[in-house]
């Protein structure tokens, strides 16, 4: 396939090769934004949040996955159907925690649990 052919069946994006360019700038951006949100993911995971902890994770792994795709997987870049995919997911997913916890009052009442578990004693 020629590269005019190529890029006529690519929406005649010309001959950029295979991958976005990024800017440095950018990809030290994503970096540090990640760098930081685990700091935070580490802290928070120190300091409980009570019912609250599940969302505040999700929240963070949501933003740093959402970078992720979209500076080193080039979905900035990508067409906006992609885009709407990829952010759909991440609907769905909440969706599916969200009946997921709101069923959880109808059995977390009748969970017993052990306050000890029974010391390993090896066999002789």
């Amino acid at each position: 396939m020629s590269n005019t052919a190529h890029a006529d069946a690519h929406g005649g994006h010309g001959t950029h090769g295979l991958a976005h360019v990024a800017s440095v700038p950018s990809l030290l951006g994503t970096f540090g934004l990640l760098v930081l949100l685990t700091f935070v993911t580490v802290w928070v995971a120190k300091h409980p949040l009570g019912a609250i902890d599940i969302w505040v994770a999700m929240g963070i792994a949501t933003v740093k996955a959402t970078a992720v795709g979209l500076y080193f997987m080039h979905l900035r870049h990508d067409s906006g159907f992609n885009r709407l995919v990829f952010l759909g997911s991440f609907l769905f997913v909440f969706i599916f925690i969200g009946f997921a916890m709101m069923d959880r009052g109808q059995y977390d009442p009748t969970i017993q649990w052990q306050e000890a578990l029974p010391k390993f004693q090896p066999a002789k």
